[in-house]
C-alpha cells in the first residue's frame, strides 16, 4: 500500500534524524544569553578610567580590517610611534605601543631591564609603586621600596639617598598616581638617577596629555603610559619608549625576558626600530586598537599638548573650588601635587560611601569611583579626562554628589 510505505518512511527519517541527534559529539548547548542581542548602556565615564570614547575614535576602530604586515598597517604603526613621541616629547627611536593595558607596558619596561638578581628601587605612594614591586619581585630582582603616606610624595633628597643606599640598576616613579590623586614632581630626578647608575622608570597613565611631561628634558629613561584615560581611546594599547641609555641596558642582556610576548628585541623589530630592512612576524596586532590608538593621538596634535595641559588644569581648579564650596575636602593637601585628571575627594563622614556611588550611578547614569589600594574606604576618586575635562562636565558631577548627600543615608555618629 502506497500510503503505509511512505507513513513507514517518514518514521524511519524521523529515527535517523532522532538517532543522529542522540550521538551528536556536542555536549554544551548553544548559550541563551548569546542569542540576545546585547546593547552597550551609555553613561558618563568620570571614574579614573577608562573614559568615554568620542565618536571619531569609536568611527575610527570601526574601519575594516586589514593585515597586520599590510604596507598599510606598517604606515599606521608609524603614525602612531610620532604621535607617541609627541605626547612624550621625546625624540627616541625606539618608542611603540605594546598590545595591551597599561600593566603590559609596566611588565614590558620592568621585563626588559631588569634582570634576575639585580636591584630596583621603586617609590610607593599608591597601588602602582606596590605593582611595580611585585612584577620585578615575580622575575627575581632584589626589590626595596620607599613609602609615603597616601596623598603625599617624595623629595629628591630622599630618592638620592635611597638610591645611594640600596644601588638598583631601575628606579620606579608613578608621575600621576591615580589611585591618590597625586601628581609626582619629576624634574631632577632624571639627573639623580644618572649619577647613580640607574634606569629612570616612570608610569604616566593616568597623566600623559593631562600634566606636563617632557620625557627628553627630565631625563626618563622608560616611560609608558595607557590608551584609555587622557586620550580617550579604548583599553587595550600602551604607548611605551626607551632611551638610548635604557636601550643599551635592554639590548646588551645576559638572559632572555622572561615574557616572549614582551621583548623588545622581537617589538622593536615588529615596529621596524632596529633598523632591520625587514619586519618578522612577532604577534597579530590588534588592527581595530590601532586605528583607534592613532585617531586618538591625532586629536591630540590637533588640539596641542600644552592646550591640553592647560584645559585640564583649569577645569581641575574649577573643579576643586566647587567640591570645596560643597565643604567637601580633597584628599591631597598640597596643591601643586594635584592630579589634573583624577581629583581624590575625601570620602564624606558619616556616608558609605559605596551608597553614594551606586547611588550616582542608578540616578544621574555616572561613574565615579573608591579609592584603590592605600586609599581604599578613605576616597571618592573622579576623572575628567580627555574630552570628558570640561566645566560642563564638573556641572554636572556636582550636581549628582549634591544630590547623593542629600538622599543617601547618614548616620549620626
Amino acid at each position: 500500500d502506497f500510503r503505509f510505505m511512505a507513513q513507514h518512511s517518514k518514521c524511519m527519517g524521523r529515527g535517523v534524524r532522532g538517532e543522529a541527534r542522540a550521538m551528536s559529539s556536542i555536549t554544551v548547548p548553544p548559550p541563551k544569553c548569546l542569542q540576545k542581542t546585547f546593547v552597550a548602556p551609555r553613561r558618563h565615564m568620570f571614574g579614573p578610567g577608562p573614559s568615554n570614547v568620542p565618536p571619531r575614535i569609536l568611527a575610527a576602530g570601526a574601519e575594516p580590517i586589514i593585515g597586520h604586515m599590510h604596507p598599510e598597517m606598517l604606515e599606521i604603526m608609524s603614525d602612531i610611534k610620532s604621535g607617541i613621541q609627541y605626547a612624550f616629547q621625546t625624540q627616541n627611536n625606539m618608542t611603540i605601543a605594546v598590545s595591551g593595558t597599561g600593566h603590559t607596558a609596566m611588565e614590558c619596561a620592568i621585563f626588559n631591564a631588569v634582570e634576575p638578581g639585580e636591584g630596583v628601587l621603586t617609590a610607593v605612594n599608591g597601588i602602582w609603586g606596590e605593582r611595580a614591586a611585585e612584577m620585578a619581585e615575580r622575575i627575581g630582582a632584589r626589590v626595596n621600596s620607599i613609602v609615603t603616606t597616601a596623598g603625599g610624595y617624595f623629595t629628591s633628597e630622599e630618592i638620592d639617598r635611597a638610591l645611594a643606599k640600596h644601588k638598583p640598576v631601575l628606579f620606579f616613579l608613578t608621575h600621576g598616581e591615580s589611585s591618590t590623586g597625586v601628581v609626582h614632581p619629576l624634574d631632577g630626578i632624571g639627573d639623580i638617577c644618572h649619577k647613580h647608575n640607574c634606569l629612570f622608570l616612570v608610569d604616566c597613565v593616568a597623566s600623559m596629555g593631562g600634566a606636563p611631561l617632557h620625557m627628553d628634558k627630565q631625563g626618563i629613561d622608560i616611560l609608558y603610559s595607557g590608551s584609555q584615560k587622557v586620550l580617550n581611546a579604548p583599553p587595550g594599547t600602551a604607548p611605551i619608549s626607551f632611551s638610548e641609555r635604557a636601550c643599551q641596558k635592554v639590548f646588551n642582556r645576559k638572559t632572555k625576558p622572561v615574557s616572549f610576548f614582551l621583548d623588545m628585541t622581537w617589538l622593536a623589530n615588529y615596529w621596524g626600530c632596529d633598523g632591520k630592512p625587514a619586519r618578522i612576524y612577532h604577534h597579530t596586532a590588534p588592527v581595530s586598537a590601532f586605528y583607534s590608538l592613532r585617531e586618538s593621538l591625532a586629536i591630540l596634535a590637533e588640539q596641542g599638548l600644552e592646550n591640553s595641559w592647560q584645559r585640564h588644569k583649569e577645569v581641575a581648579e574649577y573643579f576643586h573650588e566647587g567640591l570645596e564650596n560643597m565643604g567637601l575636602k580633597l584628599f591631597v593637601k598640597d596643591k601643586n601635587a594635584r592630579l589634573p585628571t583624577v581629583t581624590t575627594i575625601v570620602a564624606p563622614p558619616g556616608y558609605d560611601w559605596k551608597e553614594i556611588t551606586s547611588y550616582i550611578m542608578k540616578n544621574h547614569n555616572l561613574e565615579i569611583s573608591g579609592g584603590l589600594g592605600p586609599s581604599v574606604g578613605q576616597v571618592l576618586r573622579v576623572g575628567l579626562m580627555g574630552g570628558n575635562s570640561s566645566k560642563a562636565s564638573v556641572d554636572m558631577v556636582l550636581e549628582a554628589l549634591r544630590d547623593a548627600l542629600r538622599y543617601c543615608h547618614k548616620s549620626k555618629v
